[in-house]
């Protein structure tokens, strides 16, 4: 659940679970994850800083502006995106979220194939009915046949 948020003159306060009444909300009460997403979201377009702002009731947009100079892809010296290295924990996030979209992909696909192996299995059934019903050979059987030539060669010594 999230936090029960109050504004008050321009600032932002959390109420706290021990209903001691409302907070202010410091950096440190955002997780890693929650950090990281945001920034994804923003330098992916999905939201820009003052909807971030609004949105998740954050204290100030410099704390995002600090969050995107932190974790995020731009360059804040030269104005431009860049590809920075990674920390280990945004490398671990990123390889957690495609380690739940495979296993998604997985449980698909073999819900696929489970369900196409049971369409094989009524297909068969009803040739088999079709052929019994209607006294008719639907199915071909071919019979691997050795070749003659193979057989009649002499072995080379």
């Amino acid at each position: 659940s999230r936090p029960k948020i109050a504004i008050h003159k321009n600032r932002v306060y959390m109420k706290t679970s021990d209903n001691k009444g409302y907070q202010k909300k410091t950096q440190k009460d955002y997780s890693l994850s929650f950090k990281l997403q945001l920034v994804e979201d923003i330098e992916s377009g999905r939201l820009n800083r003052l909807e971030a702002h609004l949105k998740y009731g954050i204290q100030a947009r410099s704390t995002i502006t600090q969050w995107l100079r932190k974790y995020g892809t731009f360059d804040w010296e030269n104005l431009s995106v860049t590809t920075m290295a990674k920390t280990p924990e945004q490398r671990i996030i990123e390889l957690e979220a495609k380690v739940t979209l495979l296993e998604k992909q997985k449980a698909r696909a073999e819900h696929l194939a489970e369900r196409a192996d049971k369409k094989v299995i009524i297909f068969d059934m009803l040739v088999d009915m079709a052929e019994k019903e209607y006294d008719i050979q639907i199915r071909k059987n071919y019979t691997p046949k050795l070749s003659t030539n193979i057989e009649s060669k002499p072995k080379k010594h």
